[in-house]
């Protein structure tokens, strides 16, 4: 074929034809967003409601409640409503940013949201997904720790939860010691300071590094721990700062209070935000995909949370996650597929745990930044050296606010300085659009597998004077069945329905499931036999098969339908006799 196509190009050029321009692999928007920078709350509204304007025919921007500090909390509901109504077809949940300090999880769910609109008409594969599935994104579960840590001075690892007032050192006041910039950078760094028997000495020829003595010798130097001040003299700094609870542990399945676990609030979906999510995603049981994205470490994470809850992944399940798993670690580069409680560390009330256990969702959790993107190779601890090399080298010192000298209330001449808010956790900018590219391809490869229905055989046959055999085979083109085995196993959500309505004469007499189509005998559907129930659905990658028997004469029509609540609806017609 190649050879063909430089045959064919040579021939065009000799007979003075101009060259063909080569198509690259670019698509097209109505609406321009820079990835190699971070957004504030406020940017990103800006950016989505930009998005759902140029795309009017394919966007709903839905306000489905308020921030516990009064911000919108924006979904934005994407489908092709030629091919039908959002709620109709199998839809997946995508969110970001649930932690107000993983901010790039909230880019890679707005990059997410505008390459599928643009894609749209231009890209066959996403057209055709998305004329078959829908889409809710939400690019900010946790608007009030976001603008927090973009607002405030923070290290990394802050701003994690919401901004609910809490007394954490449980002295009777709430959020009265909190941060304080000492050097006015915008990051909270270290603090140390001289010491005859400090336990640390800077290094001769970098003055940002301090290195630890050995036992037998003394250093001058002392951390402090964070910059800050003791404003509330109880003798511990930065202790009782603005923020709460943790979103992600504030979801039904598996959830504990506050004394087994910090940061779960004060009962399930206590907080506006969760609320406003649960009642959004219980009103729509079409999902049946979801994806959260966190950071940092280059996770693909699976449920459970927690080690007894491990009966909630049946073994069906569990295939269907691991497959899916498999095929991200090949997408996403030094990424691995984990279990939380197992790889991790245990979660009660996890957001993922409740879409897997309590709703019977296909889930994963994708932590998007590790070191080893840095190095292009897999260094999963890389040590200190190798990583302020690569800072430099890479980021020119941007990750680092220089030492400086500060007069401290209580500690007098100290040292304040080092690794800022962006040094970790956070992508890097210039490598920011790859990883939201690479997470939303993954994404999308997920939500290519929600169940797709079709017809494989539908056959008819004279089985009596009177009596036909109308036998059926339904078949799931894709891994996610349209009802989970931790559906089936507790009861979640309503059956699929596999009905056979006589459209003017006839009746159906009976019904049975078949195994194969070459089985003589049924399992017997009792009570309606024309309307029958699947609790466990359509199996990914298999079928069911069933058959009904009707009573009625040649030329009698019947209307076969199949129906569930996380696939779109399929029907055909059959005619006894033909």
């Amino acid at each position: 074929m190649r050879i063909a196509h430089a045959v064919l190009a040579a021939c065009t050029l000799a007979a003075g034809a101009a060259a063909p321009a080569l198509a690259q692999p670019h698509v097209e928007g109505r609406v321009e967003i820079a990835f190699n920078r971070y957004y504030t709350y406020a940017e990103l509204e800006d950016h989505m409601k930009r998005i759902a304007a140029a795309y009017p025919d394919l966007v709903e921007l839905r306000a489905i409640g308020r921030s516990g500090q009064g911000r919108a909390l924006w979904v934005a509901i994407v489908n092709s409503p030629k091919t039908g109504p959002h709620t109709a077809k199998p839809a997946m949940w995508i969110d970001g940013n649930v932690h107000g300090n993983e901010v790039q999880s909230a880019e890679a769910v707005l990059y997410s949201l505008w390459y599928l609109t643009k894609a749209y008409g231009q890209v066959p594969s996403l057209t055709d997904l998305l004329d078959r599935c829908s889409f809710y994104f939400m690019v900010s579960v946790n608007p009030d720790g976001r603008e927090y840590w973009f607002d405030e001075a923070n290290t990394p690892h802050s701003s994690r939860s919401n901004q609910r007032p809490v007394d954490d050192d449980r002295d009777g006041l709430f959020d009265e010691d909190p941060p304080d910039d000492l050097d006015g950078d915008g990051s909270i760094t270290q603090m140390w300071i001289r010491d005859p028997d400090g336990r640390w000495e800077r290094d001769r020829h970098d003055p940002r590094v301090f290195r630890r003595v050995r036992d037998d010798q003394r250093g001058e130097w002392t951390l402090l721990g964070s910059e800050g001040i003791d404003n509330d003299g109880d003798g511990r700094i930065n202790e009782d700062g603005p923020g709460g609870d943790d979103m992600n542990r504030n979801w039904p399945s598996g959830w504990k209070p506050n004394y087994a676990q910090g940061g779960a609030g004060e009962f399930p979906f206590s907080n506006p935000e969760t609320h406003a999510i649960g009642q959004f995603i219980m009103a729509h049981p079409n999902i049946a995909a979801g994806q959260s994205y966190h950071n940092a470490g280059g996770m693909i994470l699976r449920g459970p949370g927690a080690q007894f809850r491990e009966n909630l992944y049946p073994r069906a399940d569990a295939r269907v996650y691991d497959e899916i798993a498999r095929i991200g670690e090949d997408m996403l580069p030094y990424y691995r597929s984990m279990i939380i409680w197992r790889d991790l560390y245990t979660v009660h009330g996890g957001f993922v745990n409740w879409l897997a256990e309590g709703l019977g969702i296909i889930s994963f959790t994708n932590e998007l930044w590790t070191n080893a993107r840095y190095f292009q190779r897999d260094i999963s601890n890389p040590d200190d050296e190798r990583m302020w090399l690569f800072r430099d080298r890479l980021q020119f010192g941007l990750a680092f606010k220089d030492y400086t000298e500060f007069d401290h209330p209580q500690h007098g001449p100290v040292l304040v300085g080092g690794l800022n808010k962006w040094s970790s956790r956070s992508t890097p900018t210039f490598m920011l659009e790859e990883e939201c590219h690479r997470n939303f391809a993954f994404t999308m490869f997920h939500a290519d597998h929600m169940p797709l229905l079709a017809f494989e055989r539908v056959e008819t046959a004279r089985a009596g004077d009177g009596l036909w055999t109308v036998t059926v085979q339904v078949r799931n083109d894709r891994l996610i069945p349209t009802r989970t085995a931790v559906q089936a196993q507790r009861r979640i959500g309503t059956n699929d329905l596999l009905t056979c309505e006589p459209l003017g004469g006839g009746r159906v007499a009976a019904s049975g499931s078949m195994n194969t189509w070459r089985d003589t005998r049924i399992d017997p559907v009792p009570f309606e036999p024309a309307r029958v129930q699947l609790p466990s659905g359509v199996p990914g990658r298999g079928s069911v098969i069933h058959r009904f028997y009707v009573e009625g004469k040649p030329g009698d029509t019947l209307r076969i339908r199949y129906s569930g609540e996380r696939t779109k609806d399929i029907e055909t017609t059959v005619t006894l006799g033909d």
